[in-house]
């Protein structure tokens, strides 16, 4: 697998204290001047942009931030002794990285300022007008599993998670709706009527079968064992994936990450049985016959199928019925009466005597 780095992005954090949201590499809440928390989650913003500046370039291409042992100052991967206490750095520990973070949610179309009431677009960080970190609201969303498209329109958020099972729960209901109506329509008698057998027909179909050549071509994958005149070519196509990476720093690396997918294509030819001729016969009476047909060479005798038919007189006209066998079939003597279910389209669905 090839992987290329195509730079990286500043993530963001949320301050606990006063809910304003942070650029990742700064330290300190820009709006109640609350210190980062040890344990802080790092968010991708709403509105990325690859980092240029090669301050922040060089402080994201480090490691992950240490965290002092004594007093949990965050520190860059580069230092030795904590900013804060001066504590040696090696009894810190370094965050967590190596992540691969979901994109931000859709953000609002607007969000207030909570320290001048501007309104700013919902993708902004800070205030454009005071220059203050603007609320956790402007996020509030759940993450989504894929990024979005750069100038791609927002989508409407889902008001809350109970509209949701109420769509679900209607769908529901409608899915179970059809089912009954399937089952009420097809399956349950709603009607039965007297009738007579008026007459019966059966037909029987004897297929024979020889080995023949049958070609197949660009068939995926492997050919038959017993496959000839084999031809195979192997198609590459080159499946390419972007992450954004959790460097532990307050920043994330996009990476691409490709792998080359290869797939068989084979044209080949293989013997089959396959049916050279059906021989039928048919007939009006309660006892079907099968045709014997003479073999030649490698022939051999296919599967046999019938068609078996009943047909009632009622007062409402002529219904016909298909036994599933042959032994029901003979059950069926001309003139015989016999209670016929019917559902509620007019099928047959029973008969009894």
């Amino acid at each position: 697998m090839q992987r290329r780095s195509k730079g990286f992005v500043q993530l963001e954090w949320v301050c606990p204290n006063c809910d304003g949201r942070n650029p990742g590499s700064v330290k300190t809440c820009g709006q109640c001047g609350a210190p980062q928390p040890e344990n802080v989650q790092f968010q991708r913003a709403a509105e990325e942009k690859l980092v240029t500046d090669e301050k922040l370039k060089s402080a994201a291409g480090a490691g992950a931030d240490i965290h002092c042992g004594f007093c949990g100052t965050r520190n860059p991967a580069t230092a030795t002794t904590c900013s804060q206490c001066g504590g040696d750095l090696k009894e810190g520990r370094a965050r967590q990285a190596g992540q691969v973070l979901q994109a931000a949610p859709t953000p609002p179309k607007a969000v207030t300022c909570t320290n001048c009431g501007f309104d700013n677009p919902g993708t902004a960080a800070t205030c454009s007008q005071c220059g203050a970190p603007l609320p956790k609201a402007a996020v509030s969303a759940q993450p989504q599993p894929a990024p979005a498209k750069a100038g791609a329109a927002a989508k409407a958020k889902p008001k809350s998670k109970a509209v949701n099972w109420l769509i679900a729960g209607g769908i529901g209901a409608f899915l179970m709706l059809c089912c009954v109506a399937i089952v009420m329509l097809f399956v349950l008698p709603s009607s039965s009527v007297d009738a007579t057998v008026a007459s019966v027909y059966w037909q029987t179909s004897v297929p024979v079968q020889e080995v023949q050549p049958v070609n197949y071509s660009n068939e995926r994958g492997n050919p038959p064992s017993d496959a000839y005149n084999v031809s195979c070519r192997t198609e590459s196509q080159e499946i390419c994936e972007e992450k954004t990476v959790d460097r532990g720093n307050g920043f994330a690396e996009v990476v691409e990450e490709c792998y080359t997918e290869t797939e068989q294509y084979c044209s080949y030819t293989v013997d089959e049985w396959k049916t050279v001729q059906s021989y039928e016969l048919e007939g009006y009476d309660l006892f079907p016959e099968y045709a014997e047909p003479s073999l030649f060479g490698d022939q051999r005798v296919g599967t046999a199928s019938q068609t078996l038919n009943v047909y009632f007189d009622t007062s409402d006209g002529q219904i016909t019925y298909s036994p599933g066998s042959v032994s029901e079939f003979q059950q069926f003597q001309i003139g015989s009466t016999w209670t016929v279910k019917l559902n509620a389209l007019g099928g047959v669905v029973g008969v009894e005597r």
